[in-house]
């Protein structure tokens, strides 16, 4: 077992764990813990986000709402709920995830099984220290069209082609916003206030909308 502690995330890693072992741990350590977990089909990372991971967390929540409130788009929000896929041994836990394209096939559900429902067509994974599994690979497994990533200065977009992510420059979901315009409000988001920055921010998609 290795543990590493930093001012943005705690993360514990398990080696050789199996499928069953996996989802013993999900059920004892119920949904409503602090950690999240990543399990591709071998290794278990625990990560605890603490404040420096939480704030970028909440912001990029914010920028999605906005997004799909201005520019009149449904979506259902799953948030950190577990992803994970028998046959492929792979499961994880995003910072945010959504339906938007696909909000219309799981509108109305209480559960969600990824053996018969499709998988989010957004997530977003935090990474402010250096996770010890290949998060693309498991995300990419579990079938998630586009994915954003932070590692606390650089944010990338990526989008699934036959089963590999390609970075991209605009997000799939939200033709409109490049990388360059949602890293730039993070990166605002740093010295600014919340309420200034998400005025700004509806402000900016209304000029970008016409």
């Amino acid at each position: 077992m290795i543990v590493t502690y930093t001012n943005a995330e705690q993360r514990t890693v398990l080696h050789n764990i199996s499928w069953e072992t996996f989802e013993t741990l999900l059920i004892e350590t119920g949904e409503d813990r602090g950690s999240r977990f990543a399990y591709d089909g071998t290794t278990l990372e625990i990560m605890t986000p603490l404040f420096e991971h939480e704030n970028p967390k909440i912001n990029f929540d914010r920028f999605v709402f906005i997004l799909a409130e201005e520019l009149n788009i449904e979506i259902k929000s799953a948030g950190s709920t577990t992803l994970k896929r028998k046959i492929v041994r792979k499961g994880i836990e995003p910072d945010n995830c959504y339906y938007i394209q696909n909000e219309l096939a799981v509108r109305g559900r209480e559960t969600l099984d990824l053996s018969n429902s499709p998988a989010p067509d957004l997530a977003i994974e935090i990474d402010i220290t250096s996770s010890s599994v290949d998060k693309l690979d498991i995300y990419s497994a579990l079938g998630v069209s586009e994915l954003w990533r932070y590692d606390g200065n650089n944010l990338k977009f990526y989008q699934l082609l036959e089963q590999e992510y390609v970075e991209c420059e605009f997000s799939i979901a939200f033709p409109l916003v490049s990388v360059k315009d949602i890293g730039r409000f993070i990166e605002q988001s740093k010295t600014m206030g919340e309420i200034a920055l998400l005025k700004s921010f509806r402000s900016w998609v209304k000029e970008k909308i016409g």
